[in-house]
């Protein structure tokens, strides 16, 4: 995946990962880009993308063309609360042709990244590939507006590297945008309670330890999920920059930890996916990047989060 947040997910105690899995969110606040330093057990993905003016490094999904492909939304616009289908490809711009074979990763071809633009909705999708290179998935999107489609792959092509591409998604109805939540250090999906330890610091690497309970107990058997025991994404408001990092190999729970360096000041929002039940939920954060020597502290949030 990419350059947006510098997160290192190390082994020891580590195990965590976030995808057709859906999840929602809301908020961030926008930063500078970001960069990703993966686990060597999942292997690394290339830097990519456009450098936003001032950034620290390469951010992820700000360009629909990068390193010789660009995505071709076919369904620019679905409507708000119905189920629908959504239809892209990805071109090689040197002949015109679809991409027809790409690397696995994580047990899939490509990942598709649904995201409003006030991120209030987010979903993590895996479509379905036509012989001729046309990619397909259905949705509901229940909230009207703008959003950010992201196609995360990398072809088959000797020598290609990871690419992070988006595009502009309009979803028609009444549109009613949410503010940013507050940054705060509990989320609470299906039951389920995650707690977040640590924080973000600008310029300097910070652990960050993601716990997840039920009942008051420790789940302490997390199921693999795509070849992990989970997923993370973190996307910035504003220019909506992408980052997905997969961990090492770790025990099942309950804690889920990264090491990450903000480039700059600002807010993050983070979704991690995990799976148990047989079910894969989500859980969102904002997080608030302080500067180097500032302290941050976050409080609890008791609310459900929508899926």
């Amino acid at each position: 995946m990419n350059n947006g947040l510098k997160i290192t997910a190390y082994a020891a105690a580590l195990a965590a990962t976030f995808g057709v899995a859906y999840g929602v969110g809301n908020g961030v606040d926008p930063l500078v880009a970001a960069e990703v330093r993966p686990a060597p057990e999942h292997g690394g993905h290339g830097t990519q993308q456009e450098e936003a003016a001032g950034a620290a490094g390469p951010a992820g999904g700000l360009g629909v063309s990068e390193g010789g492909y660009t995505l071709e939304l076919q369904t620019p616009e679905v409507g708000a609360g119905a189920r629908t289908g959504i239809r892209f490809a990805v071109v090689e711009d040197a002949t015109g042709r679809k991409v027809t074979a790409y690397q696995r990763e994580h047990g899939k071809e490509l990942h598709f990244i649904l995201a409003s633009r006030d991120l209030g909705t987010y979903r993590h999708l895996h479509p379905v590939r036509a012989a001729d290179g046309t990619w397909s998935v259905p949705v509901d999107l229940p909230a009207a507006g703008d959003y950010r489609a992201f196609a995360d792959f990398t072809p088959a092509a000797e020598g290609a590297r990871n690419l992070v591409l988006g595009a502009d998604l309009a979803v028609s109805g009444d549109y009613r945008p949410k503010a940013l939540p507050a940054a705060r250090a509990t989320a609470v999906t299906d039951g389920y309670r995650v707690d977040l330890d640590g924080g973000l610091k600008a310029g300097r690497e910070s652990d960050l330890k993601l716990t997840v309970s039920r009942n008051g107990r420790p789940v302490t058997d997390l199921q693999p999920y795509l070849g992990a025991y989970g997923h993370l994404v973190a996307l910035r408001s504003g220019d909506l920059a992408y980052l997905h990092v997969h961990p090492a190999e770790g025990g099942p729970g309950p804690a889920v930890s990264f090491a990450a360096t903000a480039p700059s000041g600002g807010a993050y929002r983070l979704f991690l996916d995990f799976r148990h039940g047989g079910k894969v939920h989500t859980a969102a954060f904002t997080v608030e990047a302080g500067k180097p020597d500032a302290g941050r502290t976050q409080s609890p949030d008791s609310g459900e989060h929508e899926h």
